[in-house]
């Protein structure tokens, strides 16, 4: 929606709002704000809200910590959930005392990326996300414990699915604060849930993956539950991801729809899908940037190891659903939900713009199920896998000029060096399975 400055000063006051949270997202995807009275709303409405940004994941060194936050007056929204003492949220993007945008803020890397797509004549690019999470049971001191809320599974309903209830008020919470929802339901594992919203255009759909993050967890803590979108909290059980369904416009023409190819698919959507195919293993460190992330990416559990497409199976990395016209679209479905939605739609934007400048060529689509292929069969078919752990989707990344430029050198130089000390603390931790599998026989 469409707000001024003098609208957002009435309903502040109209509806008895104390606080306002200026938030915005760590180059690692943690949303962060800095919450101010009422009082001082103008003054940051006016771009005059200083932060240290020293202090916050990825950002800037000590010596060069001052930093402005400049609203977007769009993401106005009261949170439903607090009716006393009121409090409402602006997003915002980050800006350096001089006034230019700070290089390192993933909201302002995502509208960059965006700028170029425009400039090669699309006005939009649409992103349907689907975040899957887990609904853990919480302890009496209110810490979040292993034990699941249901043993449902995919579509189950009450009283299988226990999570019914806190699903549907999260749902109700959503739709008060401009979301559109179109379906929610249990997911496969038990636990696990889904809540699919309407399409919106890329900087939009990635404030309303955050938003919708924020509110999953604070109902579910209501309901004294955990909510987690940890990619694989399980052993033996599907992950969670966040498939993003994608196409670019032009105007209100689909850049993706051609109604005499055979597929209905542009040459657009072709060399555009031949992109993030030819750059997957280097996105991977972006959309899937934990080391937890690759417990996922692993067969037997539905979500996609392999760097192939298909309009008719499941089990490539990139699936083309049935919908044709403006509805046009691919699914990428290796995404996780741990990843920064604004770096994660940054880099496949630009991997998917460098196909079509380039005019990189498609491979055949891979319309048998990848999961029951032989190694020798998929070498045959020239299908790679994604990366198996995340030092060696850091390496790939590194390597890809592409991508790199999607993100900067601000941006990667410190997401590298984070993910590098993750990736070290994993490596040189001893695990239970370690003590399980060795402490006795040896």
């Amino acid at each position: 929606m469409s707000y001024t400055k003098e609208d957002i000063l009435r309903i502040a006051k109209e509806e008895n709002v104390r606080f306002i949270r200026l938030q915005f997202t760590d180059l690692l995807g943690t949303i962060k704000n800095v919450e101010i009275p009422v009082s001082q709303l103008e003054k940051a409405l006016d771009n005059k809200m200083m932060f240290d940004g020293s202090s916050i994941e990825g950002y800037v060194r000590i010596e060069e910590s001052d930093m402005y936050l400049y609203p977007d007056l769009s993401t106005w929204v009261i949170f439903p959930w607090v009716t006393t003492d009121r409090v409402a949220r602006l997003i915002c993007d980050v800006y350096m005392p001089d006034g230019t945008p700070f290089a390192g803020d993933p909201r302002g890397i995502l509208k960059r990326v965006l700028k170029e797509a425009e400039e090669m004549g699309y006005s939009s690019m649409n992103v349907g996300p689907e975040p899957e999470f887990f609904l853990f049971k919480t302890d009496e001191k209110g810490n979040p414990t292993l034990e699941l809320n249901d043993q449902g599974g995919y579509f189950d309903l009450a009283p299988t699915d226990l999570g019914e209830n806190c699903r549907r008020e999260i749902v109700i919470c959503l739709e008060e604060m401009g979301f559109e929802i179109e379906a929610s339901h249990h997911e496969v594992a038990p636990g696990q849930h889904e809540i699919d919203f309407k399409y919106a255009n890329a900087i939009h759909a990635a404030d309303q993956i955050q938003t919708f993050k924020l509110v999953v967890k604070t109902i579910a803590r209501q309901h004294g539950l955990h909510a987690t979108f940890m990619p694989k909290p399980l052993f033996g059980v599907n992950g969670s991801g966040m498939h993003c369904h994608q196409s670019l416009f032009r105007g209100d023409e689909n850049a993706f729809y051609d109604e005499s190819d055979e597929l209905g698919l542009s040459n657009e959507a072709r060399h555009y899908m031949a992109g993030i195919l030819k750059h997957a293993r280097a996105l991977a460190a972006v959309t899937n940037p934990t080391v937890n992330s690759y417990k996922r990416l692993v067969p037997g559990y539905e979500a996609p190891c392999y760097v192939a497409w298909s309009a008719s199976n499941r089990s490539p990395m990139i699936r083309i659903p049935a919908s044709r016209g403006l509805s046009t679209r691919i699914e990428v479905r290796n995404p996780d939900p741990a990843a920064n939605p604004y770096l994660a739609l940054a880099a496949m934007l630009k991997a998917g713009l460098d196909g079509i400048k380039n005019e990189l060529p498609l491979p055949a689509p891979i319309d048998r199920n990848i999961y029951v292929m032989s190694e020798e069969e998929r070498l045959e078919e020239g299908i790679p896998s994604l990366p198996s752990d995340l030092k060696e989707a850091l390496s790939e990344l590194i390597r890809s000029e592409v991508i790199v430029s999607a993100l900067g050198e601000h941006a990667v130089t410190h997401f590298y060096e984070l993910k590098e000390i993750e990736w070290d603390m994993f490596r040189t931790q001893v695990h239970n399975w370690e003590r399980d599998q060795y402490l006795t026989l040896y």
